[in-house]
């Protein structure tokens, strides 16, 4: 669970940070390389920390500008979370059975809308027979897809918090799991799309797919 405390550490350092220098909201925040220098991590690292406030409506970046801090009232969901998760064990459960709400809630959009028919589920299906698939590509796309902006800024944060149960490829044994979850949302069969989704989601949690790795 090191990367998520990472991020947590960073989070609160730019906070700091931007209290410290008095970056008001619309002001720019220094570049990516002065934030790798000034809090002495990678700059792979203060990227993928970057990307994550911007999904979540906590920074800006403008083409050719730079990055800028946005209005404050889009900050809470961060402060709210930084105080409660990765304090217990049990907080790292609820992380995950929260990600799983949102997850099967976007499943449930999908198929009752008609996003259940679009071409898309068609691609899924040919790059799981080409063995170039990302586990973290197919949920993201589920969320999506769902049409809820909201539910994807909240998977996104929850997704640093959870050590990210979806790294790594597809395996040879999953396609399996996936190619029914993919044939149900096609179907518009919420109820049995969830289960398939749950169970597969269930394997990575529990770390069950070690062997398929």
């Amino acid at each position: 669970m090191n990367q998520p405390k990472r991020y947590l550490n960073i989070v609160s350092e730019m906070r700091d940070m931007i209290r410290e220098q008095n970056i008001r909201p619309g002001d720019r925040i220094p570049s990516e390389r002065e934030l790798a220098e000034k809090l002495a991590v990678g700059r792979s690292t203060i990227r993928e920390a970057l990307r994550s406030l911007e999904l979540l409506g906590l920074i800006e970046t403008r083409r050719g500008e730079g990055t800028f801090l946005s209005e404050p009232r889009n900050h809470r969901l961060v402060e709210l979370l930084s105080t409660f998760v990765l304090q217990d064990s049990k907080s790292h459960e609820d992380v995950r059975e929260t990600m799983c709400i949102h997850e099967t809630a976007a499943i449930q959009a999908i198929c009752g809308t008609d996003a259940a028919k679009l071409p898309v589920w068609d691609s899924f299906l040919g790059r799981l027979e080409a063995h170039d698939f990302k586990r973290e590509d197919f949920v993201r796309e589920l969320m999506v897809l769902s049409g809820n902006r909201l539910s994807l800024k909240i998977w996104f944060l929850l997704k640093q918090y959870s050590g990210n149960p979806y790294d790594g490829d597809v395996s040879p044994e999953e396609k399996k799991l996936l190619t029914n979850i993919l044939q149900a949302i096609e179907e518009q069969d919420a109820e049995a799309a969830i289960r398939g989704f749950k169970a597969w989601s269930s394997v990575l949690t529990k770390g069950e797919n070690k062997e398929w790795r």
